[in-house]
């Protein structure tokens, strides 16, 4: 069972909190010292950018043995806009030239080859990582749009088919695929597909709010926090993911989780708990909390 976050380098953690010993550390001297305080953490900044494999082995030499890091999705793969300048430099001859001035790309604008290039491309970016034993999981997060229709749940058996070898576990953003007999099928196509379903802790009551179902589809079980603020889950003013996902919880709240995590723990081989509510030292110090209750059940 290993207890992290979903960022070591938020800029509100590193610039308002004494949380890391000194203000002005190189990025390895930050990495290394919250490798020192957690056993895993969670990449966001793949989701807007792809790695390098010169990042990810830079990340690897960064860490210790031991030591686990889940990466998020780029955008592209998963049918988020996409920021275009994101886009290899050599690939942006692919994008039909009535996309190419748009402010945002899309999976769909590119032709089956070039998506499957850009497949491979952040596969094999992450090999570095593989090959020193620091990889977690990739974790795909769909968008609020992506339903349980039947188109989807073909795209997300292509999305795993091109990504061989690497350990996935995914989040769903719209609630269908969880309710009435959704949820069973939801479940049973993860594990056929020998992926893990992500369980998310977030605000009720919107669109977008998928329930605390507890469910292990692989060997791997993930847990992801999300803060509870529902002023700012779905207020279209907020710029930030450390402003939508401010909150801190209560060691209340992280007890409701404690019989849960350990249901997981049951049926699992290994269980990743991140905390995403990155505003400022909240995470940091919740998965400190939730990892002392943890231990001490």
């Amino acid at each position: 069972m290993l207890v992290g976050t979903c960022s070591w380098t938020d800029a509100t953690l590193v610039k308002e909190t004494d949380w890391y010993p000194k203000k002005t550390m190189t990025a390895a001297e930050r990495l290394a010292t919250y490798a020192s305080r957690f056993p895993i953490v969670e990449v966001d900044s793949t989701y807007y950018f792809p790695p390098t494999p010169e990042l990810a082995q830079m990340w690897a030499d960064r860490t210790p043995p031991g030591f686990t890091m889940n990466i998020k999705a780029w955008s592209l793969l998963t049918g988020h806009p996409t920021f275009p300048n994101s886009l290899w430099e050599d690939m942006l001859p692919a994008v039909p030239p009535e996309h190419r001035d748009k402010r945002r790309l899309y999976p769909h604008y590119l032709p089956p080859d070039a998506l499957d290039e850009a497949f491979d491309r952040f596969r094999h970016a992450l090999m570095p990582l593989h090959r020193a034993g620091r990889l977690g999981a990739v974790l795909l997060q769909y968008p609020r749009w992506f339903g349980p229709k039947a188109e989807n749940r073909q795209l997300l058996r292509d999305t795993v088919a091109r990504l061989p070898d690497l350990r996935l576990c995914v989040e769903f953003r719209h609630a269908r695929w969880l309710e009435g007999g959704d949820c069973e099928s939801t479940l049973e196509l993860l594990e056929e597909l020998g992926v893990s379903f992500v369980c998310v802790d977030e605000p009720a009551g919107f669109p977008s709010s998928m329930p605390p179902v507890v469910a292990v589809t692989s060997d791997l079980a993930v847990v992801r926090f999300h803060g509870r603020n529902t002023a700012t889950w779905e207020d279209p003013e907020i710029t930030t993911a450390a402003e939508r996902f401010r909150y801190r919880y209560t060691s209340e709240e992280l007890q409701e989780w404690v019989p849960r995590v350990r249901e997981l723990v049951a049926s699992a081989r290994e269980v990743h708990v991140l905390m995403n509510n990155c505003y400022r030292d909240d995470a940091v110090i919740n998965a400190a909390e939730l990892a002392d209750l943890l231990a001490g059940d």
